[in-house]
Order: C-alpha cells, then structure tokens, then sequence
C-alpha cells in the first residue's frame, strides 16, 4: 500500500462517518458536495469528518483508486465505501442511509 493510500486508509478508520469532498462542510466548492453535506444534516449528521480533497492533490486522486469509484464526494461509514452524492440521496429516499449511519428514518 502506498503511503497515499495509507493516509486515506486511517482517515476512512478514524471517524464513523468520513466524507470526501471539495471543499468544506461549510463552504462546499461543488453542487455534488453540498448536497452530500444536506443529506448528512438531514440524517442527523451535523459535524460529519470531512476531507477537502481540493488541499491535497495526492489525496484527490488517490481517493479515486481506493475506493474504484471515478467521483467525488464518497461518503465512508465505519470504514465502509458507501457512494457518491446520487447514492446518499437514493439510500436517504428510501431509508438505508439511516440505518447504515445508525439514526432513525425521518
């Protein structure tokens, strides 16, 4: 493992809910990002790990052969690949999210 996918790989570790994104949680820098930030909120996730992908460019494209997913955000619970934004929103709809991330469905 490569020292770039040993970083990504304690990060995704050392919190339950580990997002991957650009920019922060309180400025995302792209529409995918920040709908992936609401949907945390409205899971009940209000100061989600977040890692601006945008500051290290070793990390921005190192997330990408870790997971064997081509975009960003990817959303991590307790050490597991969950998806991009379109899935958060999908799994949130029909309540996997919820149950994955451990709140109750709305």
């Amino acid at each position: 493992m490569s020292d770039t996918q040993q970083r990504i790989d304690d990060i995704v570790k050392s919190s339950d809910v580990v997002l991957f994104m650009k920019g922060t949680a309180q400025f995302p820098m792209c529409g995918f990002s920040g709908k992936a930030i609401q949907v945390l909120k409205a899971c009940g996730v209000n100061k989600p790990a977040t890692v601006n992908v945008l500051e290290d460019e070793d990390i921005r494209h190192g997330i990408k052969e870790y997971s064997n997913w081509p975009t960003i955000p990817q959303l991590y619970v307790k050490g597991e690949f969950i998806g991009g934004s379109d899935i958060m929103m999908e799994m949130y709809q029909n309540g996997e999210l919820q149950q994955v991330i451990g709140t109750p469905a709305a």
